[in-house]
């Protein structure tokens, strides 16, 4: 795949960003840039790919529709992600696996749905209110 074809398909992945290819990315919102981030990294082709705290500082629904674009690149591009994310309900929501760390130990790590049901692990780690 050459770069032009590369640039096409990221385009179509995130059509804002073919909108706004003749703009400065320092114009762009804050869910732009990471849109624009993370097609950067897929123009190369990764099998691999970590995200790090892609979510921070975006809106609840431009947060949502880059956690659909996560899941949809692991489900149709055999892609491989690590998110490494702070809001756990919407990284636990796409993940198949999760590890949760406390001050840089392992408290847990399993199934992403087993990690979610767990209700001490919502209540003490996930900042998830138990009811």
């Amino acid at each position: 795949m050459n770069l032009a074809d590369g640039l096409n398909e990221q385009y179509e992945r995130f059509p804002i960003l073919g909108e706004r290819r003749k703009r400065h990315c320092s114009t762009l919102s804050g869910g732009e840039r990471q849109m624009l981030a993370m097609a950067r990294a897929l123009i190369a082709r990764p099998r691999v790919l970590l995200l790090d705290e892609p979510s921070l500082g975006l809106a609840p629904q431009v947060t949502a529709q880059l956690m659909r674009t996560i899941r949809e690149l692991c489900e149709t591009d055999d892609l491989t992600v690590l998110l490494v994310e702070q809001n756990a309900k919407s990284a636990l929501r796409i993940a198949h696996r999760a590890v949760v760390l406390h001050l840089g130990s392992v408290v847990a790590n399993g199934d992403a749905q087993g990690v979610a049901d767990d209700d001490d692990l919502r209540r003490y780690y996930l900042g998830v209110v138990v009811s």
